[in-house]
């Protein structure tokens, strides 16, 4: 499978906006070759736009926003992920969709994990991880921006059978280390692929700075991206997947008994 992350700025102009470069990035990722596309958090509407904003935007279950995402990545011939808020039960859920090439809706994700004020003010907290998705032959798991700097996040979805990992994002400065020392931790504790798709540029106080990657299951890049406006290509290789599971085997060496205190959140002193 090879994946186009594209790393672009903040759009501005709510979801027809975004739409608009969507439906251009499905372009250039298919003429490279992509089986799947992926971009940042709330691509499609902007980040840090504001409760009002946002619920403004707020598209219904399988409502139009989704639709159209189905459309692009039905012409395109190619699978997209692409976020925007979404309107359940009255609540305001940041969410990643991922439609397969013929526009069906594969997998709905809200993010679990709240990063600050930010976070907070415009959105609630998803209810849970959702299990692995199957596509092209790869079992991919989602998680949102500040999902993946939790380890318990992506640990849970390799024990459920993910492969590769696929997380958009909204992160700003001072936090670069985020994106060049915990994604590829995350990827090689877990022997799995991990894609990263950042903004580039500023929205309101923020600075994003970039660096999407895609990191191997041993922790290398396969790709990464600078602090511009960039899409950037990884192919997703079996093999090496197969051959760093064989010398790595954190999984199987876990020892359950002991981590207790991580579900019942008890700390031994």
């Amino acid at each position: 499978m090879r994946i186009a992350v594209d790393q672009w700025r903040p759009v501005a102009g709510g979801s027809p906006a975004g739409l608009a470069r969507l439906n251009a990035a499905a372009g250039r990722a298919a003429a490279g070759g992509a089986d799947l596309l992926m971009v940042p958090e709330m691509a499609l509407t902007g980040y840090n736009i504001g409760a009002e904003a946002v619920r403004a935007a707020a598209d219904p279950e399988n409502g139009p926003v989704t639709a159209a995402v189905g459309a692009i990545a039905r012409r395109h011939g190619l699978a997209v992920l692409a976020g925007f808020p979404r309107l359940s039960g009255g609540r305001v859920l940041n969410t990643v969709n991922l439609m397969d090439r013929n526009g069906t809706l594969r997998a709905s994700y809200a993010k679990t994990h709240l990063y600050g004020a930010v976070d907070r003010k415009q959105f609630t907290a998803g209810p849970e991880i959702v299990a692995p998705v199957e596509l092209g032959g790869w079992k991919l798991g989602l998680a949102i921006c500040y999902d993946i700097e939790f380890p318990e996040v992506a640990r849970a979805l390799a024990l459920a059978g993910a492969e590769a990992i696929l997380a958009p994002t909204a992160n700003m400065a001072p936090y670069e280390t985020v994106a060049t020392r915990l994604v590829p931790a995350r990827a090689e504790e877990n022997t799995v692929f991990l894609a990263y798709a950042n903004y580039s540029g500023r929205e309101g106080e923020f600075e994003y700075f970039g660096l999407s990657c895609v990191c191997g299951p041993d922790g290398n890049d396969v790709a990464r991206a600078g602090q511009g406006e960039e899409m950037v290509f990884a192919d997703l290789d079996r093999e090496a997947l197969a051959k760093t599971r064989r010398l790595a085997t954190h999984l199987a060496d876990r020892r359950p008994d002991l981590y207790g205190s991580l579900t019942t959140g008890g700390e031994k002193r």
